[in-house]
């Protein structure tokens, strides 16, 4: 069993009160009604990786009501037959905490030992809404290659934030940006490289699969311009730019400024330009090469998130989605109204039904 959770138990977790679940390393498959909870238990699982799990929500957005208590998550992490006893919380909103086997952890250290995609409904309009939604879908698959991607990110986050302050009161002594444009262009720059292997890895991961999904050609571009090549340049940058970020009240040129160009590669046509189904097999293929690529880096493959994308595809992609990840040998978490959504699995996978007792959800083996 190369990585995978084997017990999850979720306490006062969204629509959760309490919920046990012993899952085998199979895929696993959450089925029910609309609104019954199983989104819950997904974003649950994508907190066993760092950052603020699939949804983006805060903590104090995650605990469940009325009682708002706070929240916590434990399970049994089986990485490369190691076993992990993870724990992960908070109290009345503040910060999540994090303890591994007993000791307090960072979501870094947390990161560098699960390794986690997932594909949800909201990013299925991913290539025709704003950069900052593709940026964040890059991030998330950066971070899944290298775990202190996230802490670059908000250290440059942090000084931009500063620096747009001085812009905006227009102060114009240089002395005052020194330091924060130094910190930008050092975490710029590896954000900037960072995101580049990303990139990489996953052309790779496409060019060697055998799929029914599409490849897509990915490119990193900027709004305006180009990404400047070394740390020095992007501090230059900053430094020419000054003057005309002054007068947009706003830093202009750097790695938030990046967008992601993709082209469905066998027709050649933009992605934002496909049918909504086309749109759909592309992220799915972006998925399942991030899971490939992983499991050449790391040496296993990622636990998988997929939420409700059974009933997106026909049943020849359904079967094919399903072929590849047994392939793969990932352990997979599936959400779907019924049962019928995951008939080709058959005994591959392991299913949960999520019910809606009145009063919150409830979680039974099929």
């Amino acid at each position: 069993m190369a990585l995978a959770l084997t017990e999850l138990t979720v306490s006062h977790f969204r629509s959760h009160k309490l919920a046990r679940m012993a899952p085998d390393g199979r895929p696993v498959v959450l089925f029910g009604p609309n609104g019954a909870g199983k989104t819950n238990i997904l974003e649950a699982v994508s907190l066993f990786s760092p950052g603020r799990g699939m949804r983006r929500a805060s903590a104090a957005e995650m605990t469940r009501r009325p009682e708002a208590l706070g929240w916590k998550l434990s399970g049994l992490l089986n990485v490369q037959d190691r076993r992990y006893e993870i724990e992960t919380w908070s109290e009345s909103g503040a910060a999540r905490q994090v303890r591994i086997d007993g000791k307090a952890a960072s979501q870094i250290d947390l990161g560098k030992l699960a390794r986690l995609v997932w594909l949800m409904p909201s990013m299925d309009r991913l290539w025709i809404e704003g950069a900052e939604g593709r940026r964040r879908f890059l991030d998330r698959i950066t971070l899944s290659f290298d775990p202190t991607h996230a802490e670059a990110s908000v250290t440059y986050e942090k000084a931009m934030r500063e620096r747009n302050r001085l812009l905006k009161e227009q102060v114009r002594d240089a002395h005052w940006y020194a330091a924060l444009e130094s910190q930008m262009a050092e975490t710029g720059h590896r954000i900037h490289l960072a995101r580049l292997n990303a990139l990489a890895q996953l052309r790779a991961a496409q060019d060697l699969a055998e799929t029914a999904f599409p490849s897509a050609e990915l490119e990193l571009v900027q709004s305006e311009g180009e990404m400047p090549e070394s740390s020095r340049d992007l501090l230059e940058a900053f430094a020419e730019s000054r003057f005309r970020d002054l007068a947009a009240g706003r830093t202009l040129v750097g790695p938030h400024r990046s967008d992601i160009y993709g082209v469905f590669e066998a027709k050649g046509v933009p992605a934002s330009d496909c049918s909504t189904g086309e749109q759909k097999a592309l992220l799915v293929s972006l998925i399942l090469s991030n899971a490939r690529a992983l499991a050449a880096q790391v040496g296993a493959p990622p636990i998988v998130l997929l939420d409700e994308v059974a009933a997106h595809l026909d049943a020849d992609r359904r079967a094919a989605l399903y072929d590849e990840i047994c392939a793969l040998g990932a352990q997979a978490w599936m959400t779907g109204t019924g049962p019928e959504l995951f008939a080709e699995l058959g005994s591959r996978a392991q299913t949960f039904v999520i019910s809606d007792d009145g009063g919150g959800s409830t979680v039974t083996p099929a």
